[in-house]
């Protein structure tokens, strides 16, 4: 006579290929005539001190054939799967799983990044809050200046006594911290995000990405920040891309100009995009002011430089040929899937 161990091995080793192997041991198990109902039924003569344990090892015994069963039924059912889908070519490429992209404005940035380090340029970061010292003082803001009123700047409320803070408006507070921690001679890119009290609209954001470029050392001229930002923009734009300066104003350089370059659609002959000047602004730009370099305790009679800031948005618009700065931080994915190939 089999003992409950016997029937334990018998089922583990139990090979079914067939849908009658499979019904043949659903009967020979499970059926009411079958060895499952036989070893209940013996239950009332085990003695008293033994049907506990024995009552574990049947049970032990029923789910292990279930199981079995269950696995049987799962391996047929999928080779039914495969016949009527027809032979199957294992050589074939799985399919494929959709993989995200990186964003325009990383695009941009980290293109930007790589220009600028290549001409000896590292880069910097500080805090997106940062106190009126930083974010306007040190930068050569006087008190009754338009930048300081509410209409352009996320002030932020703090205890009565603290020192005044806000959103950074510009990453030029970055700069500062640069030229406070930092000996002459500096050349570091500042990336980040910043943010303006603005309405938001096609052409303006409550936040958008800036990088800011310095460069102090002894004898440096406007002559060499002209030279760096052509280079910079043969480098973005094509090596057929010129450069225009016009004098505009800064407080914190002096002199200071806003930069244009050739239209990127119509290669500066003229088009609705340029208002058919030829002309796309991209950045401003100037020498740094002495009142800044002496700010930041920097002896400005030993030291020049120059400052330069840019919005990614802007260029990645000029670049990619968008005409809605909203897109950027939409995260529609019908419109970020577009650079999946950069």
């Amino acid at each position: 006579m089999s003992t409950l161990q016997d029937h334990l091995t018998e089922v583990e080793g139990y090979i079914a290929t067939t849908k009658e192997e499979v019904e043949s041991f659903r009967l020979k198990y499970l059926s009411k005539k079958g060895i499952l109902a036989d070893l209940f039924a013996e239950m009332k003569n085990i003695a008293p001190d033994q049907r506990k344990e024995y009552g574990q090892q049947v049970n032990e015994l029923k789910v292990k054939v279930e199981e079995k069963l269950t696995s049987f039924q799962s391996i047929l059912e999928a080779a039914e799967d495969v016949a009527a889908g027809g032979p199957v070519d294992l050589t074939l490429p799985a399919a494929p799983m959709p993989i995200g992209s990186r964003h325009p404005i990383t695009l941009i940035r980290n293109r930007i990044i790589s220009i600028f380090t290549r001409i000896g340029f590292t880069v910097s970061d500080g805090p997106e809050i940062e106190d009126d010292w930083h974010n306007f003082t040190a930068l050569n803001f006087p008190e009754n200046h338009p930048a300081r009123d509410m209409q352009d700047t996320f002030f932020i409320e703090m205890k009565s006594g603290s020192q005044s803070v806000a959103l950074r408006t510009h990453t030029s507070s970055v700069q500062v911290r640069v030229m406070e921690t930092t000996k002459p001679p500096i050349r570091s890119l500042m990336p980040g995000r910043v943010f303006r009290n603005e309405a938001i609209s096609a052409r303006a954001h409550c936040f958008f990405h800036q990088v800011e470029g310095l460069y102090i050392d002894e004898g440096v001229t406007f002559a060499d920040m002209k030279q760096t930002l052509l280079y910079f923009s043969r480098e973005m734009f094509g090596a057929e891309t010129q450069i225009r300066l016009r004098p505009s104003y800064f407080p914190f350089t002096e002199p200071s100009a806003e930069m244009d370059v050739t239209c990127e659609i119509c290669k500066g002959k003229g088009c609705n995009v340029c208002k058919y000047t030829g002309w796309l602004e991209i950045m401003g730009c100037g020498m740094v002011d002495p009142n800044v370099l002496r700010n930041c305790g920097i002896d400005p009679d030993k030291y020049s430089g120059f400052a330069f800031g840019m919005g990614i948005e802007r260029i990645a618009m000029l670049k990619y040929g968008v005409k809605d700065l909203r897109l950027f931080s939409e995260n529609d994915v019908r419109f970020l899937r577009q650079f999946a190939a950069e």
